[in-house]
């Protein structure tokens, strides 16, 4: 089958400062022609940005897999998921929310803010993550601590710019603490989630690293890295699935707003584009949900998927995975409905929407909301979110609305 590899062709915005970009002579002059050349139209392409999200993300899949020096590319992604646990286990840590949190989890959050703050030295720097130095900086977390900036440096060991200097514990100390930015609708603001999925990484399971790229509160890119999503489909649509990638483990996903989604194998081939699902029939549809039951309410996503007539059982994977999954018409519909009190985070969900987005899908809150990220580290909505294509959105909409209400009537 063809896959369509080219980029697709930036729209150009509506220029809604026209005189901003106009000499002062040509705005008085009533002789001077207005003339406002084409580059004055071309939108920010974000290139050097995705470039340096993209160095970040395969870093950290690298600095996950450390202790393992010497392996190919190949060779660590083929490790197991045994191995994966085993490697981690012993550095688990409960957070005061008793979410777990991990040495990689710590590194990771440090190793980007490095990366990004030398890669993009001209920006003013602001990181909207999860982690902070607190429980790092008592006198309990110091022997983590040590193991942290041991991690750090092995990961940044052989990178030119960074291979002049080690990292000291007060270097790696302010790098996670860089992530304490609070986000909101001005300026530029990086979202990160290092390990998206803890729960999943430490089974051996799905999981992601995940930043984006906060512009005046839109999100303007994303990377979602996957080190253990198969290259070929999950679901039963092989629409970007060829012979030679039902072997292959690990892909990376990326976006540029109005510039599509592409994904790419982690061996370095060339990305290509993908799309959701063209699915219009909802009893052909298939569903992703969260796996942890803790995470969203199963028996609500179950009475959706009764009246759309979804007849395929749902797909239960950790992390943001499941955005990349959808992105390339793995599946057709991702329910999340989070149990009551709880708040969506934007890390959770700026890198996959975008993905999804780009890739012709939409993503929006249970009243068909589009998400908000300007609002600050959560998301102000109605519900849970709901992800899928453009076809299907009406009729998802309709049932979502209908099973909340019976459920609302039951209690």
């Amino acid at each position: 089958m063809a896959i369509n590899c080219l980029r697709g062709v930036p729209r150009t915005p509506f220029l809604s400062k026209p005189n901003s970009l106009i000499p002062p002579p040509l705005l008085f002059s009533r002789r001077a022609p207005l003339v406002v050349t084409a580059a004055a139209f071309t939108p920010m392409s974000y290139d050097k940005e995705l470039a340096a999200a993209k160095k970040a993300a395969f870093k950290l899949m690298f600095l996950l897999y450390a202790d393992f020096g010497g392996l190919s590319v190949l060779g660590f992604f083929s490790l197991t998921g045994k191995v994966q646990k085993a490697l981690l286990q012993s550095d688990v840590h409960s957070k005061s929310d008793k979410s777990p949190v991990t040495v990689a989890d710590y590194g990771s959050q440090a190793v980007v803010s490095f990366i990004l703050e030398k890669e993009l030295p001209t920006e003013s720097f602001s990181l909207v993550a999860e982690e902070d130095s607190g429980d790092l900086r008592k006198e309990s977390g110091q022997e983590t601590l040590k193991r942290i900036t041991k991690l750090v440096n092995d990961t940044l060991v052989n990178e030119e710019a960074y291979a002049i200097a080690t990292f000291s514990m007060e270097d790696v100390l302010r790098a996670i603490d860089n992530g304490k930015s609070e986000g909101g609708s001005s300026g530029r603001h990086w979202v990160l989630d290092p390990i998206d999925g803890t729960k999943g990484f430490l089974r051996g399971d799905q999981y992601a690293i995940a930043l984006a790229l906060l512009n005046e509160g839109k999100v303007v890119l994303g990377v979602l890295a996957c080190p253990n999503l198969p290259l070929a489909s999950i679901g039963g649509n092989n629409q970007h699935s060829s012979e030679s990638s039902h072997d292959k483990v690990g892909c990376l996903f990326f976006a540029k707003v109005d510039e599509g989604t592409y994904m790419q194998s982690l061996d370095g081939s060339s990305p290509v584009k993908v799309h959701v699902s063209a699915i219009e029939n909802p009893e052909e549809a298939s569903f992703f949900e969260s796996f942890e039951a803790a995470h969203s309410l199963h028996d609500l996503s179950s009475s959706i998927a009764k009246k759309l007539g979804v007849k395929a059982p749902p797909v239960r994977i950790d992390s943001q995975a499941k955005y990349g999954a959808l992105s390339r018409g793995d599946g057709d519909i991702y329910l999340r409905f989070p149990h009551k009190g709880y708040r969506e985070k934007i890390w959770d969900h700026a890198a996959g929407s975008i993905v999804v987005t780009e890739a012709g899908g939409v993503v929006t809150d249970a009243a068909g909301n589009p998400l908000d990220f300007s609002k600050g580290k959560y998301l102000d909505l109605d519900t849970g979110i709901i992800v899928t294509n453009q076809k299907l959105m009406p009729s998802l909409l309709k049932a979502v609305r209908a099973s909340i209400e019976e459920k609302v009537s039951s209690l």
